[in-house]
């Protein structure tokens, strides 16, 4: 494989907008192949041959292949340094302190299960027509759906008053006072719970992060974070469930 970094991806993945988001904010230089997702071509033999399971992110550096967005976080952010560099690293968004490092891997997992189980999930349902198991199969049963979505719902804030109350304790940063991959992994979907109705209006600190999150340079944005219904509009779920 190629020394230069790949990203596969795919441009409404939030994901792949956390690896996307880091490699800005770093400045490394890397090259991005986005995935055509309506024609399957994630599932696509030459991309399984990469990743077998058939996901984005994934990124390739030489011999080396990830192919999960914790993971690719945490390799990149301790390779590259703050100046983007390969071997330079770690840069400050993973550090050197190991009892930091901790902290951050666990506000990774809390990512890939509060969030991903709430406001994920509302967002999934509600912007792009079903909850999404494991094998990219929706479900056409309103119950079921309805059912889920009040559960993504709880879960969804539930979690962001866990955060929003974090944030407060920690002076606006959810590890070690400064901007790290433990935000980077958890802001994407969060920032973007409007599209699964989940209002951020009562959590200050929360909507305080976000912004502070937006004015580092560097900063890219997805779509939807400006537009919450710029999936929703012309379907079923266009009205407000709120």
């Amino acid at each position: 494989m190629s020394d230069q970094l790949t990203l596969y991806s795919w441009p409404e993945s939030g994901n792949s907008y956390k690896v996307r988001l880091l490699l800005a904010l770093l400045k490394v230089d890397y090259t991005v192949k986005d995935l055509d997702f309506l024609n399957l071509e994630q599932q696509s033999a030459s991309f399984r041959a990469i990743n077998p399971k058939g996901e984005v992110p994934t990124i390739t550096l030489g011999d080396v292949v990830l192919t999960d967005s914790s993971s690719i976080l945490t390799y990149l952010s301790a390779v590259y340094g703050d100046d983007g560099k390969q071997g330079s690293g770690p840069s400050s968004y993973y550090g050197k302190d190991l009892l930091e490092q901790a902290k951050i891997i666990e506000w990774l997992a809390f990512a890939n299960g509060w969030v991903q189980h709430g406001v994920f999930t509302a967002r999934a349902i509600l912007s792009y027509g079903g909850p999404y198991n494991g094998l990219g199969q929706n479900t056409d049963d309103d119950a079921l759906l309805a059912a889920r979505l009040r559960d993504a719902k709880e879960r969804g804030h539930r979690s962001l008053a866990i955060i929003d109350g974090e944030l407060e304790k920690q002076g606006g940063w959810l590890v070690a006072h400064r901007p790290t991959i433990a935000d980077i992994s958890n802001f994407v979907y969060i920032a973007l719970a409007p599209m699964g109705d989940i209002s951020l209006k009562r959590y200050p600190h929360v909507l305080a992060w976000i912004e502070s999150i937006k004015r580092l340079p560097g900063f890219i944005s997805i779509p939807g974070l400006d537009d919450p219904l710029v999936r929703r509009r012309g379907t079923r779920f266009e009205k407000s469930t709120e």
